[in-house]
């Protein structure tokens, strides 16, 4: 992955759409997002055009003036390098930690702890 690109809440909201998409254009990435928040036109190409300057997002030269938007940065890897970065963040890097403040504040459900526990056996 990129090194270290800060990418806001806001433009998280981009790259969701073409993790999922793959490719869109600025319009399309428009109508969809226009669905989902109350943002203006210009607030989600200002969106845009700061993921193209950071590098997390690539702007290919379609046809005539359009351009086609596809994430530079994997999904996965995105996910699993901020997971790792709140770990380290807030609970010193003790998964434990943050999994005991989690059963402690019932932010985890019963389902999700019996769901933890089928992982854990599969990794003995």
């Amino acid at each position: 992955m990129k090194e270290n690109i800060q990418i806001s809440e806001a433009e998280l909201e981009v790259m969701k759409l073409l993790w999922k998409n793959k490719k869109m254009t600025s319009p399309e990435i428009v109508e969809e997002l226009l669905k989902t928040s109350e943002w203006k036109d210009k607030t989600i190409l200002t969106l845009i055009n700061r993921l193209v300057k950071k590098g997390a997002v690539n702007a290919e030269k379609e046809s005539g003036k359009a351009f086609l938007y596809s994430a530079n940065i994997n999904e996965d890897e995105y996910k699993q390098e901020q997971s790792n970065s709140l770990i380290n963040k807030l609970f010193n890097g003790s998964i434990s930690l943050m999994m005991s403040n989690f059963v402690k504040s019932n932010k985890i459900s019963n389902e999700d702890i019996e769901e933890l526990k089928r992982i854990l056996e599969s990794r003995e």
